[in-house]
């Protein structure tokens, strides 16, 4: 039986467990901080509890018993076929995580981590074993959203990225490579892009964070959960891309050449936001938002998956 250790115990990190104990992995969950890590057994077990009421876990009783807590990196570590980091999202912790990773893991493991942004060649070029160094990024929550973004530094083996590309869709996610180091990967980027012309949008008035948000969620987040922008446009033009370019990208040309500056994010900007946005939720709120968001996501990866059932 595969075993992967999972380096932090917050919310992705328990995510994490979640994805390898329904896949059948033994799961070796740790946490510097105390408490964290006594709570997460529970939270893991309500966690595959929820999923299995939408018919995405078969057995969450079994799933649980694989996940196990360690006292240590060390402990947690040992035996395993890979380790999933999900530590302080800083180049410092990390260079400090990996560097006893790579001392006390076994020297064929991968060593993932799950940074959002910070590429792998800021904190393993100096580690014996940076060949099997490299990032696995998932999107929170990754038990309910499937993508992970692989990204290996210029060291890393194509054969680290291959393995770890055959583990993560072995356990129901869905991998990609990203091919050559980029700050904030794929998806981030992404995000950011649109996340500055919404910043701008709502700042200048044109619309509401309100209305805004319906127009993801009502419009391009239906397409896009099942189709990329690639595949979207290639749908809008009776000649696909080439004639989607020669079609509609005037405006886009004009607009990538006056993009959303850094301003949006200055202060002013988002104090207009925040208002129209109607303040800030208490944490009582924002944990019953987050439980929402996931009951909705778990309902929308069930309907995925019986989709590609039909289809398959």
């Amino acid at each position: 039986m595969s075993t992967v250790a999972i380096v932090g115990a917050g919310l992705i990190g328990r995510a994490w467990a979640q994805v390898f104990a329904r896949a059948g992995w033994t799961v070796r969950i740790t946490d510097p901080h105390a408490p964290t890590l006594e709570a997460a057994p529970r939270l893991i077990r309500e966690g595959l509890d929820d999923q299995a009421s939408h018919g995405l876990v078969a057995d969450p009783a079994g799933a649980a018993a694989r996940v196990s807590v360690a006292g240590s990196i060390a402990e947690a570590a040992e035996g395993v076929d890979l380790v999933q980091e999900n530590g302080p999202e800083t180049v410092e912790a990390k260079r400090a995580i990996f560097a006893e990773l790579d001392r006390v893991a076994p020297k064929e493991a991968i060593l993932a981590s799950s940074t959002s942004a910070i590429v792998a060649s800021l904190f393993t070029e100096d580690l014996p074993g940076r060949a099997r160094c490299l990032v696995a990024h998932p999107v929170n929550p990754p038990h309910l959203v499937p993508i992970v973004e692989l990204c290996g530094a210029p060291w890393t083996s194509e054969d680290a990225i291959a393995r770890a590309r055959a583990i993560y869709a072995a356990v129901d996610q869905v991998p990609i490579t990203v091919h050559r180091e980029v700050e904030g990967f794929v998806l981030n980027r992404l995000q950011g892009a649109l996340l500055a012309e919404a910043f701008r949008l709502v700042g200048e008035g044109v619309v509401s964070p309100q209305d805004l948000d319906k127009t993801i969620s009502d419009g391009l987040g239906l397409r896009w959960s099942f189709l990329g922008p690639f595949a979207t446009i290639e749908l809008n033009a009776p000649g696909g891309i080439p004639d989607y370019c020669a079609r509609y990208t005037g405006f886009y040309k004009r607009l990538a050449d006056a993009p959303a500056g850094a301003s949006v994010y200055g202060e002013e900007n988002v104090g207009r936001i925040v208002e129209a946005w109607g303040g800030t939720p208490s944490p009582a709120d924002l944990a019953t938002l987050s439980a929402r968001r996931d009951r909705r996501l778990a309902a929308l990866a069930a309907h995925k998956k019986r989709q590609k059932s039909e289809e398959a």
